[in-house]
C-alpha cells in the first residue's frame, strides 16, 4: 500500500470517528441538559421559572461540536498527500477554487444538519412518552353539543350524588370543569340544578375562570365541593418551590375565588413520582390544612406515566382523590387501578370522558349524535369505582344536554352507540395515548400532533387554531408527498397514516 493510500484510509477512519463524535455530543447534550427542560415545559411547570440556560448550554455545545468537527476536517484534508507532496486534495490538478468553496460549504451544512438532528433526537428520545400523547391533548376542545336538542333536556338537573372516597363528600355525578368557562350564567345555572363539585385551577385564569367562579359561588359556597391545583397562572409549581411561596400561590387562588378555603387541591398533570411526592409540596399542604385553607390532597394525572403515578399515590396513603382520564375504549387494562383506588377509599374523578367527540363531523352518525355525550357519560358512570366525572361547560346548551345523563343507567343502545362511533372513526381517529406509529416516520414528523390539528379544523370547528399550531411545526406533512410511506400499517387502530397526513396538509395549510 502506497503512502497516499495509507493516508486516504487514515483519513476515512478519522472522518468516521469525527462523524460519530459530531452525532454523539449533541445527542448527549440534548438528552442530559435540554430534555429535562422540555419535559418540565410539556408537563406544564411554571414557564417563568424554568432554567432556560439549559437550552443555551445545549445549543452552544452543539455549535462547538460542529465547529470542532469542521476544523478537524479541514486540518485532515490539508494533511493528505498526493504523489508525495503536501497538497490538499481539493488543490490537485483539475480542481479549482470554486469547487473547494462548494465542498466546504456542503460539508459545513451537512455537519450542522447532522448535529441539529442529533440534538433534537437527544431531547425527544427521553420524552418519547410525551411525544405519543402531546401536551396539547390536555387542552383539546373535545366537547360538543347536539344540533337538535331534545326539549325535555331543558328541565334536566342532577339526580345522583356519589361518595368521593374517604372525603365522605357526596358530589354530583356530573360536575363542572371550568377550563374554558367565560359566562357566569353557566356555573350559576349548574349550581341551581344541583351541581356540587367544581374543578378549577390558577392556570385557567387566562379565561378568568377563578374570578368568574368566585362570583358565581356567592351565597352557595357551603353547598360546593371546590377543587383547585398547586399552580400559578403561568404553570404548575416546581418541586423546589419554597413552602412559603406555595402557600402564597394557594392564598392567591382563595382570593380570586372569594373563599377562605378549598376542599381539594391537586398536584396537577403529574408525570413523575418525584413531583408527586415532593417534600415542599407536601409540607405546604400540611401547613395549609392546619390553617383550615385546604382539606384534602389529590393528584391529577393523564400522562405517559399515569399508571405508575396513580399506583404510587394510592400506596403512599397521602392522597384522598385522583382525577384520571377515562372514557369508553380507553385504558383497557386500567380497571385494576380503579379497583385498587376503591379498596383504599381513594375517590376517583373521571375526565376526558367525551373522547374525540368526532361525531360532530360524521354524517352517518348524525342520527345518533344527539345523545352521544349522554351515552359517553353513562358508560363512565356505570363503573361503581368512579365517584364523578368532570366535563368542561362553557355554553349554556351544555347545561341541558350534559345534565340529562345524570342518574340514568347505561343501556344496551348506549353501548351500541359508542361502538358505532368507534366503528365510524376506525381508521381515522388518532388515539391520544398510543404513539406506536412515531418511530416509523423517517422524517420524525409528529404524526399525532398533525392529526390532532386536523381534528381541530375538521371536527371541532376550530380551524384557525388547528392551522396556527400546524404552521408552527418545524416540519409539515408535505414531506409525505414523496415518501415511500414506511409508516404504512404502523397504526394499531387502522389509521392510513400517509393518506391522513396528506389530508391534514390539505386542510391545514394556510
Amino acid at each position: 500500500m502506497c503512502g497516499a493510500d495509507r493516508v486516504e484510509r487514515t483519513l476515512r477512519l478519522r472522518a468516521g470517528a469525527r462523524l460519530a463524535l459530531l452525532l454523539a455530543v449533541p445527542f448527549l447534550l440534548g438528552a442530559s441538559i435540554a430534555a429535562p427542560l422540555f419535559h418540565d415545559r410539556i408537563e406544564g411547570l411554571d414557564s417563568t421559572h424554568l432554567p432556560r440556560w439549559r437550552l443555551w448550554v445545549a445549543l452552544l455545545g452543539t455549535l462547538a461540536a460542529t465547529m470542532g468537527a469542521l476544523f478537524r476536517r479541514r486540518r485532515l484534508v490539508c494533511e493528505t498527500c498526493h504523489a508525495g507532496a503536501r497538497t490538499p486534495i481539493a488543490d490537485r490538478p483539475g480542481t479549482g477554487t470554486t469547487r473547494r468553496v462548494v465542498l466546504r460549504a456542503v460539508g459545513a451544512a451537512g455537519a450542522a444538519a447532522a448535529a441539529t438532528v442529533s440534538g433534537v433526537a437527544g431531547v425527544i428520545v427521553p420524552n418519547r412518552g410525551w411525544v405519543r400523547i402531546g401536551r396539547d391533548v390536555f387542552g383539546a376542545k373535545v366537547e360538543t353539543e347536539s344540533e337538535h336538542p331534545d326539549p325535555a333536556w331543558a328541565t334536566s338537573r342532577i339526580r345522583s350524588y356519589r361518595r368521593l372516597g374517604r372525603t365522605n363528600a357526596m358530589v354530583s355525578d356530573i360536575s363542572l370543569g371550568s377550563g374554558r368557562i367565560h359566562n357566569v350564567d353557566v356555573p350559576r345555572a349548574l349550581l341551581e340544578r344541583g351541581v356540587t363539585y367544581i374543578d378549577t385551577s390558577p392556570d385557567y385564569s387566562e379565561t378568568g375562570s377563578e374570578r368568574l367562579l368566585g362570583e358565581a359561588m356567592r351565597g352557595h359556597r357551603d353547598e360546593i365541593f371546590l377543587a383547585t391545583k398547586f399552580c400559578r397562572p403561568t404553570g404548575h409549581l416546581p418541586n423546589d418551590t419554597p413552602v412559603k411561596d406555595i402557600i402564597t400561590e394557594v392564598e392567591g387562588s382563595l382570593s380570586r375565588l372569594k373563599t377562605d378555603h378549598v376542599d381539594l387541591i391537586h398536584i396537577h398533570s403529574c408525570d413523575r413520582v418525584d413531583r408527586l411526592m415532593a417534600p415542599n409540596i407536601h409540607e405546604a399542604f400540611d401547613r395549609l390544612k392546619e390553617q383550615g385553607k385546604v382539606r384534602f390532597l389529590g393528584v391529577s394525572t393523564h400522562t405517559p406515566n399515569l399508571e405508575k403515578v396513580a399506583n404510587t399515590a394510592i400506596d403512599s396513603g397521602r392522597f384522598d382523590v385522583m382525577m384520571l382520564a377515562y372514557h369508553f375504549g380507553m385504558w383497557p387494562t386500567f380497571g385494576h387501578i380503579l379497583e385498587k383506588a376503591k379498596q383504599h377509599d381513594v375517590g376517583v374523578v373521571a375526565m376526558k370522558t367525551l373522547k374525540g367527540a368526532k361525531h360532530a363531523n360524521l354524517a352517518e352518525f348524525r342520527r345518533e349524535a344527539d345523545a352521544y355525550s349522554q351515552s359517553a357519560f353513562r358508560w363512565v358512570l356505570s363503573n361503581p369505582n368512579v365517584s364523578c366525572l368532570v366535563v368542561s361547560f362553557w355554553d349554556p346548551r351544555h347545561v341541558d344536554e350534559y345534565l340529562a345523563a345524570s342518574g340514568t343507567a347505561l343501556a344496551p343502545h348506549d353501548v351500541a352507540r359508542l361502538e358505532e362511533y368507534d366503528r365510524l372513526v376506525a381508521g381515522d381517529y388518532c388515539q391520544p395515548h398510543c404513539g406506536k406509529c412515531l418511530d416509523s416516520c423517517p422524517h420524525d414528523l409528529p404524526i399525532n400532533d398533525v392529526l390532532r390539528y386536523r381534528m381541530y379544523a375538521k371536527d371541532y370547528d376550530w380551524a384557525e387554531e388547528g392551522r396556527s399550531r400546524y404552521g408552527a411545526l418545524a416540519k409539515d406533512a408535505s414531506i409525505c408527498i414523496g415518501c415511500p410511506a414506511p409508516c404504512r400499517g404502523a397504526c394499531p387502530h387502522g389509521v392510513p397514516i400517509r393518506d391522513a397526513m396528506l389530508d391534514a396538509h390539505r386542510v391545514l395549510r394556510a
